[in-house]
């Protein structure tokens, strides 16, 4: 649920009874009573799920990014992520310069939504000028390692998402190896979340992610998704993104435009073990499958 400004407070638990705080996104607060969804718009030409669609030759179709974006928060998405650099293994860097051209029109075509806007970028130059254009929030696939990223946010109010990720896109899915992969991870996540405290973001403008396929074998995966509240740090939520990833296709065996029903079974297990916002290509499909979950656990 998305709101005007107010004092945050506990909201959502877990089985655990872990309960989790309102996330501030400048003008706007997301609450987790309830699981919530985040859409994803992949402004880019080779995003591996659905890399062109949104493109013609080399301009964003702003007409096909609102009438999607639209449809994605009609279904109810409270966040939608606008990335303007694919992430997925093996994927070419992009400048600041270019990310800019691809993302700013779309956030200013869709500045009229009921929805905070995020921008998947670990550019500093790209997150400034974000902040600038109306983005409530930050998705850092990096956690901040440019300090630069951790200031403009400091200076600012959106909300910071803060993901591990073992190497780089380039790189993380050469031979990843840990000796205890959810230990790490959850270190590794609290100590980010604790600089960025220092640096001046504030714990409910703060949110937590396990970085699913970044750097991680199938059984890495498996293994934070089965412990995936250790990947908690205070009360901050846990953002978690599945679908539609090369995990899913390892157990399937389908393609990418194939892995629907896998995603929506890997998005119950995530909610299950306490996952707060999912981030999803599926939008209506997930809200369906968040619905029976909320229906089957009401008292």
């Amino acid at each position: 649920m998305v709101g005007q400004p107010k004092k945050p407070k506990p909201s959502g638990a877990d089985k655990t009874g872990y309960r989790t705080h309102d996330l501030r996104c400048a003008g706007r607060v997301v609450s987790f009573s309830e699981p919530q969804l985040m859409g994803v718009l992949n402004i880019t030409p080779d995003s591996f799920s659905d890399g062109g669609k949104l493109f013609d030759g080399k301009t964003v179709r702003l007409d096909a990014v609102l009438t999607q974006a639209t449809a994605m928060v009609e279904a109810g998405a409270v966040i939608l992520d606008i990335g303007g650099e694919s992430s997925r293994p093996g994927a070419d860097a992009v400048s600041s310069q270019e990310e800019q051209r691809r993302v700013l029109p779309v956030l200013e075509a869709l500045s009229d939504l009921e929805v905070v806007l995020s921008v998947d970028t670990y550019h500093a130059e790209t997150v400034r000028a974000a902040i600038r254009h109306g983005a409530g929030m930050i998705n850092d696939i990096t956690a901040g390692r440019d300090a630069e990223v951790v200031k403009a946010v400091a200076d600012s109010d959106v909300a910071y998402a803060l993901m591990h990720m073992q190497g780089s896109p380039q790189t993380m899915q050469k031979d990843p190896a840990y000796a205890d992969v959810v230990t790490e991870v959850s270190r590794y996540l609290a100590e980010r979340f604790r600089l960025c405290q220092r640096a001046g973001i504030d714990a409910d403008r703060l949110l937590v992610d396990p970085g699913f396929g970044f750097g991680k074998s199938l059984e890495h995966n498996l293994a934070l998704l089965r412990n995936l509240a250790a990947s908690r740090v205070q009360t901050c939520p846990l953002l978690v993104g599945l679908s539609r990833k090369s995990m899913i296709g390892l157990i399937t065996g389908q393609p990418v435009d194939e892995r629907m029903p896998g995603s929506l079974a890997a998005l119950m297990l995530a909610v299950q073990n306490g996952a707060d916002l999912l981030r999803v290509h599926d939008v209506q499909e997930s809200a369906d499958v968040l619905r029976m979950l909320g229906a089957y656990n009401a008292e």
